[in-house]
């Protein structure tokens, strides 16, 4: 199996419970990886028996604007979409980091993770 990681996604985006959160935003920082078997792709040098990073950077960038109340449902779309849009996607991971949370204490990003 290979895998195809795309790493240091940012976007700013307005998810959160908290209205301030929603109003403002907040920078993320994403990185994901595929599993996914490019050999084929690797020997033809052919981009269309692969999955495409530019794709999956545009899928990233597309539901990151989707406001939602917490990041996990967002990683949660994000995976479920780039699996069906994918069909040589056998697994997904993203983690989401969202850059100086409103929390009290210097806290430098909070993150999910979600692999299927």
């Amino acid at each position: 199996m290979n895998i195809i990681k795309v790493q240091g996604i940012r976007t700013y985006s307005f998810h959160g419970c908290l209205s301030e959160e929603t109003k403002i935003g907040a920078d993320y920082i994403i990185d994901i990886e595929v599993h996914c078997d490019f050999k084929s792709a690797a020997k033809a040098d052919d981009l269309t028996k692969t999955v495409d990073y530019v794709a999956i950077k545009e899928v990233v960038i597309s539901k990151m604007k989707n406001d939602k109340k917490l990041i996990e449902s967002v990683a949660y779309e994000i995976v479920n979409t780039i699996k069906k849009s994918f069909n040589l996607v056998t697994n997904c991971k993203i983690e989401i980091k969202k850059i100086n949370p409103p929390i009290n204490g210097d806290v430098e990003y909070v993150s999910v993770v979600v692999e299927e």
